[in-house]
């Protein structure tokens, strides 16, 4: 039996490594959202090393604990302006690299609904991330780089 491509040519992932990377999104983004946020627990899904960039930013944030403290500080600001924050992804591709590393690329959306009032969308992103696997088979975000939509570049 041959492998699917796209229409571009690329083999697809199999299914279960593409719902495993589906479910750990959104696992991941659950660990943001809502009272239950836990930015310690979302930190751990990127290793020690992890490189975040977004666009528009001088440098990118290097390392878990970076990541950690800064989500600390933005799920506290959501939390204090009585905010609903939502992250959703979609439209998300999975490449498995010859190193069993994977790549992805996603878009996301960026939402906040003030209690009694609409829905606003905070931001239109285009994502990348490189996936590996932790020591316990977990997979883990080692880069992840965001690009705004309508940013001058």
């Amino acid at each position: 039996m041959s492998e699917a491509t796209s229409g571009a040519g690329a083999d697809y992932v199999p299914a279960a490594l593409y719902a495993e990377v589906q479910q750990f999104y959104a696992r991941q983004m659950n660990l943001l959202e809502g009272e239950a946020a836990d930015p310690d627990a979302w930190a751990e899904t990127f290793t020690e090393d992890a490189v975040f960039e977004s666009a528009g930013e001088p440098e990118p944030q290097t390392g878990r604990e970076d990541l950690r403290e800064t989500v600390r500080a933005g799920v506290n600001h959501i939390a204090a302006q009585g905010l609903d924050f939502r992250h959703w992804f979609g439209m998300v591709g999975v490449e498995q690299r010859p190193d069993d590393t994977l790549r992805t690329r996603y878009y996301a959306l960026a939402m906040a609904t003030p209690q009694g009032g609409p829905l606003k969308i905070r931001g239109s992103l285009l994502c990348h991330d490189d996936l590996v696997r932790g020591e316990d088979g977990r997979l883990l975000v080692r880069r992840r780089s965001l690009d705004a939509d309508g940013r001058e570049r």
